[in-house]
Parts: structure tokens; C-alpha cells; sequence
């Protein structure tokens, strides 16, 4: 007679499937990449669209300061005003070119990649806008509002008119140039808009010239040196390592949440690794941003 085996003595029943450890290292592969492929779309995102948005926040708001400090005279003359030294970032005139659609546009002191995504920066070696002498400003193409996108549409004769605590003047265009076909203008008292040649790979950068037809005002006998990412065309050299340190943090606060998920509850981790990772991310974006040209 043959015995049968009891439930406790039957052979368990053999494990099929894949090794997991190929599985894995594909799957951590393909994760990266999906990962990095959201990084990057959501940097283009942000470079021509949500920088934008920053944008038009600060313009809207240093346009209401500048307003003030006009309405108290308290607008600066050049590096020195009456509230002491200009600061970079601070509103230091206001531009209209109707003839390509830009009015109260605001000037901001500087032409860093940083005081550039507030809008025009004015370029500190160089008098104000109505000054004797010439005044260069620098403006992005595509990114941050593109407020000098359409610089290229002007023409010989388009009226430019700014607006500084000395007064408002107006400048006629004369000549477009750049860097690879420099302007040959000998009038004294002008004005140079700059922006970057184009708004998907910039390689150089296109000049506005236009004469002042108001009578230039004094400026300052002295005017302070500028700084290797305020030149037109330069990137800020630091934001790199800060780039860097940010892509860093966000991998270490990514791979904490996930830890944390496998052995906790997932949704209050999510709670609190969302907004750290999206505050991570945008001092991301914002730094690699800084490395890109000024005035892209």
C-alpha cells in the first residue's frame, strides 16, 4: 500500500521568473532616464515660459518703485543716487519703442545673468540713458520675458525714448550691427541696445545704435569697473558649482524620500518631500539658467 504524503510533507512548488537582479539594474537605468528626460523638458519649460511669468512679477514691481523714487527725486544719477550707491538689480530708467511694441519697460542697474532676468540691465561702466556720452543696455532674447526679442525689427529712424530721474530723452536709430559687424557710428552722445543674435543657439549678439536728439545731461566723472559675467554673451561662472550642489541635493532628498516611503507611510512622506523637491528643482533650474548667456 502506498503511503500518501501529508499537506505539511508536499513539495513546495518551484519559484519561476527572471533573476531580480538584472531586472533591477535595468529598471533603475530606465528610471534615470525618464527622470533626467523630466528634468530637462521641465528646465525648457521653465527657461520659455515660467521665467516669463518671474519676469513680469519684477517689472511689475520695479515699476512702482522707480514711480516713487521719481516722484521724491530719489532716482539715481549713475553709480550714486540720492539713496547712496546704486545696487545692482535697482530700477534706473524706463524704456518705450513703440515701433516693436515695448513700453514702460524698466531699466535695472547691471548685466549679470542674475540682474537680467528682472528685466534690461544697464551696463555700469557706461553713463545713464540721457547722459552724455555712450550708454549701452543689454536685454534678453527668448528667455525671461524676451524683452529685447524683437529688437531686431527696428529700423534707421524708429524713435527710442527713456525715461531717468534727469528727464526723458529721445534717441533716433542710426545703424544695427554686432559683435560680427560692428557699428560705425562717431556721434558723441548715443544710445547701444544689445541682445543676443538668436533665440534658439545664440553665437553672438546684434547692437541698436541710435543718436540722442535731447540735450545730454551731465554724468558721473567716474564710473566703476565691470565684472568677466556682466560682458555681453558671459554666463555666471559660479552658478556652475551651485548648479552642481543643487543636482546633488536633489538626488540626496530623492533617494531619503524613497527610503523613507519603503519603510513608513507613503503619503505623509510624499507631503513633505513634494515641496522640497520642487523648491530643490527651482534653485536648480535658476542656477543653470545663470550659466546660459545674458542675454539669451
Amino acid at each position: 500500500m502506498t503511503a500518501v504524503a501529508s499537506p505539511a510533507e508536499a513539495p513546495a512548488p518551484a519559484r519561476t521568473g527572471t533573476p531580480p537582479g538584472p531586472i533591477s539594474i535595468t529598471r533603475c537605468a530606465a528610471i534615470s532616464m525618464l527622470v533626467l528626460a523630466l528634468l530637462l523638458l521641465g528646465f525648457v519649460g521653465y527657461l520659455f515660459g515660467l521665467s516669463g511669468i518671474q519676469e513680469s512679477g519684477a517689472q511689475a514691481r520695479l515699476y512702482t518703485t522707480f514711480r516713487y523714487q521719481l516722484g521724491q527725486d530719489l532716482g539715481p544719477l549713475g553709480p550714486y543716487g540720492a539713496l547712496g550707491r546704486t545696487g545692482l538689480g535697482a530700477p534706473v530708467a524706463v524704456l518705450d519703442i513703440p515701433s516693436i511694441g515695448i513700453r514702460d519697460l524698466v531699466v535695472v542697474q547691471g548685466t549679470a545673468p542674475e540682474q537680467l532676468t528682472l528685466g534690461p540691465g544697464h551696463l555700469p561702466d557706461t553713463p545713464l540713458p540721457g547722459q552724455a556720452g555712450l550708454s549701452v543696455i543689454y536685454g534678453r532674447r527668448a528667455t525671461f520675458g524676451a524683452p529685447f526679442g524683437q529688437l531686431g525689427q527696428l529700423r534707421a529712424g524708429a524713435e527710442i525714448t527713456a525715461i531717468t530721474q534727469q528727464g526723458r530723452f529721445v534717441y533716433k536709430v542710426v545703424a544695427i550691427g554686432g559683435s560680427q559687424h560692428p557699428v560705425r557710428d562717431v556721434s558723441l552722445n548715443r544710445l547701444a541696445l544689445l541682445t543676443a543674435s538668436s533665440s534658439m543657439v545664440p553665437s553672438y549678439y546684434i547692437e541698436v545704435d541710435a543718436d540722442l536728439v535731447s540735450a545730454p545731461q551731465a554724468g558721473p566723472a567716474v564710473l566703476p569697473a565691470i565684472a568677466p559675467d556682466e560682458q555681453a554673451m558671459a554666463g555666471d561662472d559660479g552658478a556652475l558649482a551651485l548648479t552642481m550642489v543643487w543636482g546633488l541635493a536633489l538626488v540626496v532628498v530623492s533617494v531619503g524620500g524613497a527610503v523613507a516611503a519603503s519603510r513608513w507611510s507613503v503619503w505623509p512622506v510624499y507631503l513633505v518631500l513634494v515641496p522640497a523637491v520642487l523648491a530643490i528643482v527651482w534653485n536648480l533650474y535658476e542656477n543653470f539658467a545663470a550659466v546660459l548667456p545674458n542675454l539669451f
